[in-house]
């Protein structure tokens, strides 16, 4: 399986609303934002992403389909990775190899990660490209409603 990252195109859009309104995958991603059911929230909440100068966002393709997303955010020093895989690619290594290659794509240090303590799949993921916990808190999960115990990750330079 060949698994690339492009420059997002608003044909990738209705693939990333499906992907992320899966209940399952938001329930295991639990940080998410709020308005990713209303599809005008959801086209709003991509505009700003796309235009933003502190945002660089990547569509991971995996032989050629789209699976899902992968994004460096926020202030230099403090920036962060994400990244949202179809739930029905799970399992396939697709994650960490989209993770790597955004990790050579953007060479800056400090990176940090944040994930659901519960969530061992996001942190082996995380741990194999190199990043290492820092600190754990609780924080609110939009996708349960409820206060869950993060974890926070850096990768060092």
């Amino acid at each position: 399986m060949e698994v690339a990252l492009r420059e997002v195109h608003d044909s990738d859009l209705p693939a990333f609303q499906r992907q992320m309104n899966d209940p399952v995958a938001l329930r295991m991603a639990a940080f998410t934002p709020e308005d990713l059911a209303d599809p005008a929230g959801f086209e709003a909440h991509w505009a700003r992403l796309r235009r933003s100068r502190d945002v660089d966002v990547r569509t991971v393709l995996a032989d050629g389909d789209v699976v899902g997303s992968a994004a460096v955010y926020g202030e230099p020093g403090e920036r962060e990775v994400t990244y949202w895989i179809d739930r029905a690619h799970w399992g396939r290594g697709i994650a960490t190899a989209a993770l790597r290659m955004l990790l050579e794509q953007v060479p800056e240090r400090p990176l940090y990660a944040r994930a659901a303590a519960d969530n061992v799949a996001s942190g082996r993921v995380l741990r194999k490209c190199g990043f290492e916990e820092a600190a754990r808190a609780r924080e609110y999960a939009q996708a349960r409603g409820e206060e869950i115990e993060e974890v926070v990750l850096v990768l060092k330079g």
